[in-house]
């Protein structure tokens, strides 16, 4: 599996000059005015993740292959974007298919950078995002109740699911979002709710986008901005758009030194990254060998068929037993074989959870 992060935000807040920085693609025109970003932008970008390469060291392979994130950039919302303004609504079907949504907000002040609605105030722009978000997600409601009504007398439990369709309708209309809605017992309605891939049911990072100055405390701005973030129960993370710019084509000595001058340690697309891992609750596994060192991103709690099946879906099929050294263990012998033989290796069945770090190697039959 792959985490995919669909990065929103008013015009001229930062969005593709952070998009830029994040993908290292240089392929989201960043100006300074509205609407420079015509078309979506999507990068597909690798985690960042200390323990690939020691494994990698430590073991030589042919590949080095790391977990991926998919970012997707979209031009900015405004005010009635829902109803035709501006150019972001055009395009935020690409981010329906998102697990979560990066919220960039403007958090810092510049008189030479304008802003859409004329100054820097955190909760006016989210509030103005959402609202767009809310109502692009009662218009895919309105158009799946139409369906619904025209076939409720001939198809099994479509009545029920259009009476629940409508409860969701009337909620998202009392500006409330999708995702505090109780979801019923319903197979119809719940194969509805999945295809329209509802925004305001999405999980939520509000990435506060700061000067360098504010690194690493942040300011007034992102104070309120993370006051939202925990009345809403979203993640949350300060970035600087500015300074990632500056990061990259940096060598990596170069880019930790520049980093510790501002009293950070890790990059915004580390902690962006870090944010949507834990806001979904992902973690990674590893396996390990001569032909390839290779990340898997897998949802904490899984247990090992569930694990092996992200490689093929015959690995969970034929599941027979898993072999596991922690991270730890794995660095700190010679070799695998010295694993075994100081019982660091374990052999792990069905009902194996899988822990972050693990390495791991599955045998199957089918």
């Amino acid at each position: 599996m792959s985490l995919s992060i669909g990065i929103v935000g008013l015009p001229n807040v930062g969005k593709s000059t952070l998009f830029n920085a994040l993908t290292k693609a240089q392929n989201a025109q960043a100006a300074n005015y509205p609407f420079c970003t015509i078309e979506p932008n999507k990068a597909a970008v690798a985690v960042p993740d200390e323990r690939v390469l020691a494994l990698s060291a430590k073991v030589s392979p042919k590949k080095t292959i790391f977990a991926g994130v998919d970012f997707i950039d979209i031009a900015g919302l405004v005010r009635g974007a829902s109803k035709g303004e501006g150019l972001g609504n055009q395009f935020l079907a690409n981010i329906r298919e998102c697990a979560v949504i990066a919220h960039v907000v403007r958090a810092f002040e510049d008189d030479n950078i304008a802003h859409v609605d004329g100054g820097v105030n955190p909760s006016r722009d989210v509030d103005a995002v959402e609202t767009e978000l809310l109502l692009a997600d009662m218009q895919s409601v309105e158009k799946r109740l139409e369906r619904l009504r025209k076939t409720a007398k001939g198809v099994k439990d479509a009545k029920t699911a259009t009476d629940h369709a409508e409860s969701l309708l009337g909620w998202l209309d009392g500006g409330k979002p999708a995702a505090s809605f109780i979801l019923p017992d319903n197979e119809l309605f719940l194969n509805c709710w999945r295809e329209m891939g509802l925004l305001t049911a999405k999980p939520v990072i509000y990435c506060a986008n700061v000067d360098e100055a504010s690194l690493p405390d942040g300011n007034a701005h992102s104070a309120a901005l993370e006051q939202i973030a925990a009345r809403s129960k979203a993640g949350f993370t300060l970035v600087c758009a500015k300074l990632e710019e500056e990061l990259q084509g940096l060598p990596e000595d170069e880019q930790r030194e520049l980093l510790a001058s501002y009293g950070i340690e890790k990059s915004g697309l580390s902690r962006v990254i870090r944010a949507g891992y834990d806001t979904l609750g992902l973690c990674s596994y590893f396996t390990a060998g001569p032909d390839e060192v290779r990340a898997w991103t897998i949802r904490r709690g899984w247990k090992a068929p569930q694990a092996a099946g992200v490689i093929h879906t015959d690995f969970e099929r034929g599941f027979i037993r898993a072999e596991v050294i922690s991270y730890a263990d794995y660095m700190s012998h010679a070799n695998e074989a010295a694993c075994r033989a100081a019982g660091a290796l374990r052999t792990e069945g069905k009902d194996y959870v899988v822990q972050d770090g693990d390495v791991m190697r599955f045998l199957f039959n089918v």
